[in-house]
């Protein structure tokens, strides 16, 4: 695992787009700071840049790092769930601007995977998630249902969890409004 991550790393470091397992679905990610590297995204999956995708971090403190008001109720809701959760923040900062949606917002999952908090805990900063798959095509719920079109469009394939057959879910997604309510997407 430790090498896997280490040449997914400099893959990210480098610019690159890496395939990878995350905590629901197989994504297709990239450094979330990189402009030319999430355009990369955008094409491989055939997508227009008018759709946002979201981000990973490790922690509620890296997210804190990338929203300019952080809502009291977002570090509740990230501590308390049990499954996977997306947040869209309003007023992200240090992205690529080409990640962020029109109104400047952003959707951002503290992974609870062990490989991904660790990938992402080298990486050292947010890694772009968005399923693998070709826009508008059913999103793949392991490796083995990734199209050979997405696995020969990155740099780097992980290794781990290329056997894992389980089926996969994405994740829920809530909009959090800077007043603490919210809605609820997915």
């Amino acid at each position: 695992m430790n090498q896997d991550i280490n040449e997914a790393v400099k893959v990210l470091r480098n610019g690159g787009v890496i395939l990878y397992p995350t905590d629901t679905v197989w994504g297709i990610g990239c450094d979330a700071s990189n402009e030319k590297a999430v355009e990369r995204i955008y094409q491989i999956k055939k997508r227009s840049d008018s759709k946002s995708m979201l981000v990973l971090a490790d922690s509620p403190a890296m997210v804190q790092y990338y929203v300019n008001d952080m809502p009291d109720v977002a570090w509740e809701l990230i501590e308390s769930t049990s499954t996977p959760l997306t947040i869209i923040y309003d007023n992200a900062k240090n992205f690529a601007k080409n990640l962020l949606a029109d109104d400047g917002s952003i959707g951002i999952r503290v992974a609870n995977d062990k490989f991904i908090k660790a990938l992402l805990s080298r990486f050292r900063a947010p890694i772009v998630s968005t399923s693998a798959n070709i826009s508008g095509e059913p999103t793949p719920q392991n490796f083995m249902e990734i199209s050979d079109e997405i696995k020969n469009s990155v740099d780097y394939i992980v290794k781990h969890k290329q056997d894992d057959l389980t089926k996969s879910l994405p994740s829920r997604i809530i909009k959090l409004k800077h007043n603490g309510e919210f809605i609820i997407i997915r």
